[in-house]
């Protein structure tokens, strides 16, 4: 099978696992909504918030680094999972360790004295996937991406099912002549902590089906490879922050920045938080892509034909991305009824975040450099430089255009980080990739965004008729260009 196809099959796979998750998981959001009250909700969403930035620090980035060592010759992949794994769980049990320990005190910090058990409910749930990071990552080298995606399907079924079990079907038996058996598994006061331990068991069945890959350690540790993997891999923690800032501060400010009272502040933050997940769909496929495409680029790194191939990439990526762009945009009078009518008054950003959302696509692709190179220190600076705009942008710019002003900060930071990774690549890493034909893409999506927009009050046409041709042309002008350049490249 030609390397691209099987690329492309992988990253569906890693896609409709993606996908499904993504819809039980918003599924569950309307059941804990009128299960509990706003301020017992919060306190998840305070939990969870706090999950990005911590996963960073479990992790350190020794996923990224175990992919660059694995094909080493010096060192081989099975010493250099094992050396990965043991210091993830070692850096994990001391996280967990110090959390068990200090539940009274870091509940009292943070406001929740009455329940010290969240405190190391959490902690358990992050050290458990933290460590899970690793054979998971080990699957993905080895391009079993059916039992990733299994597994993963597995844990959203037990997060799914559990919850289900202790907040709805427990409580009614509770109140209605209960089982003797109920007071074994269920207790009313623990409440909101169910959630918790919903997330926990999935974690801990997710744990166990990947306890083949957790055997590795019998490889033993390598002390040299260890200082170079902890050399390569420590800067990816600070990429990582930078990435979560970039992702997640602009609705952390709008809060506080906007120029209205707090209930107006609040509502056009649950308008823009809306309309972002419209722009889910760029994600969904990045973060698939992602999964299949960071082992492939370090294994495929030593062949004569690497950086064509690369090239190739990216191209086919942006050619799906800008068809993303075109579905969502298009049809956006169907993809507006995925939220209520009151949010639909910032559907005018979805495209400036889906574009966003493209160039984040095109920076993971061009930031192989940085990995492949050795160079993670200057890929820092990149995230930290993309975060250092993300901010200034929000703080300059909220105030004066509101949400529209994130959404636009978004685009600029993402297309600032994509452009100075090209240029750095071509210096340290040059590739050759197409760029007037990549940009030729994106200018011609955006081109019948805007077509669509203008001719639609001039036209008598269906709306969707409209929107089908000007896809049907996008469709067209790529088997144009494309129906000469075929993906037949042999591993």
């Amino acid at each position: 099978m030609g390397i691209l196809k099987k690329l492309a099959s992988q990253t569906a796979i890693y896609g409709l696992s993606s996908i499904f998750a993504r819809f039980l998981n918003y599924l569950l959001v309307p059941l804990l909504t009128y299960s509990f009250s706003a301020q017992e909700y919060g306190v998840v969403s305070e939990f969870y918030a706090y999950s990005g930035f911590l996963s960073v620090l479990l992790l350190c980035g020794f996923e990224t680094g175990y992919f660059r060592f694995r094909d080493k010759e010096e060192t081989g992949r099975d010493t250099a999972y094992s050396t990965a794994l043991i210091f993830t769980m070692l850096l994990n049990l001391v996280f967990f360790l110090g959390i068990f320990f200090a539940d009274k005190q870091l509940a009292g910090m943070l406001n929740y004295a009455k329940h010290p058990e969240y405190v190391w409910w959490f902690g358990l749930i992050l050290t458990l996937d933290a460590v899970a990071s690793l054979p998971f990552a080990r699957l993905r080298a080895e391009q079993k991406a059916f039992r990733f995606a299994g597994i993963k399907l597995v844990e959203i079924g037990v997060t799914v099912l559990s919850t289900l079990f202790f907040i709805v079907y427990c409580p009614k038996l509770y109140a209605n002549n209960p089982p003797p058996w109920l007071g074994y598994v269920y207790d009313p006061a623990i409440g909101l902590g169910y959630v918790f331990i919903a997330n926990l068991l999935a974690s801990a069945c997710k744990f166990l089906l990947l306890s083949p890959q957790l055997a590795g350690i019998v490889w033993g540790f390598n002390r040299h490879l260890f200082g170079r993997m902890l050399r390569y891999s420590a800067p990816m923690v600070v990429i990582g922050f930078a990435g979560i800032i970039n992702e997640m501060l602009d609705r952390a400010l709008l809060k506080y920045l906007l120029p209205f009272d707090f209930a107006t502040n609040m509502q056009m933050l649950g308008v823009y938080s809306a309309c972002y997940k419209l722009a889910m769909l760029m994600s969904l496929f990045i973060q698939a892509f992602r999964y299949a495409a960071e082992p492939f680029f370090f294994a495929y790194a030593n062949k004569t034909d690497a950086r064509d191939v690369y090239a190739k990439v990216l191209k086919f990526f942006v050619i799906f991305c800008v068809l993303i762009f075109l579905l969502v945009t298009l049809y956006i009078d169907v993809f507006q009824y995925f939220m209520g009518e009151e949010f639909r008054t910032g559907l005018h950003v979805v495209p400036v975040l889906l574009l966003a959302n493209l160039f984040l696509g095109v920076y993971v692709n061009l930031s192989i450099w940085y990995k492949l190179t050795d160079r993670t220190g200057m890929g820092a600076w990149v995230s930290l430089g993309g975060a250092a705009l993300t901010i200034g942008l929000n703080v300059w710019w909220i105030p004066l255009y509101g949400y529209e002003g994130s959404a636009w900060a978004t685009l600029a930071c993402y297309a600032s980080m994509a452009a100075a990774s090209y240029l750095l690549g071509r210096w340290f890493y040059p590739v050759p990739y197409p760029v007037m034909r990549i940009l030729g893409y994106i200018l011609l999506g955006i081109s019948l965004y805007f077509a669509e927009e203008w001719l639609r009050p001039y036209l008598a046409w269906p709306w969707w008729l409209l929107s089908s041709g000007l896809l049907g042309e996008y469709l067209l002008t790529v088997a144009l260009l494309e129906k000469r350049r075929p993906l037949h490249i042999k591993i």
